[in-house]
């Protein structure tokens, strides 16, 4: 193979198996997949190249001080456009920042599979770059 996927996500999960799994099915979708284990690690790559990432996928309870929901916000600053998806065993007790979809545990695995392909063809739908610098 060894060409690079159209599209890339960031998946943020602190438990190994699930991170894996999340991964394994956006690259189904054509995904580069970026995986962090905390949020700290997630906004360093949301710093550096934030604008290349167009999906992230993040649980409330992380490795390190931040939150989920606290990445979330601190996404959509770096990048407003961002499709981002929070999940939780528990209640969301935070609000989430506008455009940023909750998702309670369990949820199905084709239900990213089918955000995945939905964002995939969104963008395949437009013309141009996404961003100009």
């Amino acid at each position: 193979m060894g060409q690079s996927k159209p599209y890339r996500a960031l998946v943020v999960e602190d438990d190994p198996m699930q991170r894996a799994m999340i991964g394994l099915l956006l690259e189904e979708s054509d995904f580069d997949v970026i995986a962090c284990e905390s949020a700290e690690a997630a906004e360093l790559v949301l710093q550096g190249s934030g604008d290349d990432v167009v999906l992230m996928m993040t649980d409330v309870e992380l490795a390190g001080h931040m939150t989920g929901v606290e990445l979330a916000h601190a996404a959509k600053k770096y990048n407003p456009d961002l499709d981002v998806i929070v999940t939780s065993g528990k209640p969301l007790r935070q609000s989430l920042p506008d455009g940023a979809t909750f998702w309670s545990k369990p949820w199905a695995p084709l239900d990213v599979i089918r955000v995945a392909e939905m964002k995939a063809s969104e963008l395949a739908g437009e013309s141009g770059p996404r961003r100009s610098s």
